[in-house]
């Protein structure tokens, strides 16, 4: 008996690493909600989304006058429990009503300039949630 708990306990300890890396493995592009690219998965004080376009960046640049801040919009996905999906638009300040609280869209970077072109790689966007879930 004493050979076989010897023999048993390395195996059962491989077993639970190799278990802990394949869910580490498949959670691993999850982000915080603080800085999320397009296409990256993020979890924001409770509902899992992503980010999967942007809509619209009227946003005055940074080294520009402007009559007017123009604004952000970002086509995203929540993505539920069950795996299924629910398309919904964020607008860079304005909460949207997400299960039982608010979503909302609160910064995007890069700032906009008149001299450069913001690749859709290089957007981050910074979410928040209030409310249960």
């Amino acid at each position: 008996m004493q050979n076989l708990t010897r023999i048993a306990a390395p195996a059962l300890a491989a077993l639970l690493t190799l278990s802990a890396c394949a869910t580490a493995g498949r959670d691993a592009p999850l982000a915080d909600g603080s800085d999320v690219a397009l296409g990256q998965r993020a979890y924001v004080d409770g509902p899992l989304v992503q980010p999967v376009a942007v809509l619209e960046d009227s946003r005055c640049p940074m080294n520009a006058r402007c009559i007017w801040a123009g604004r952000v919009k970002v086509q995203m996905v929540w993505i539920r429990g069950n795996g299924n999906k629910q398309p919904f638009e964020a607008t860079l300040g304005e909460p949207v009503q997400l299960a039982d609280g608010q979503f909302t869209l609160e910064s995007v970077r890069p700032e906009k300039r008149t001299d450069a072109t913001i690749k859709p790689g290089d957007y981050r966007f910074s979410f928040r949630f209030a409310g249960g879930l």
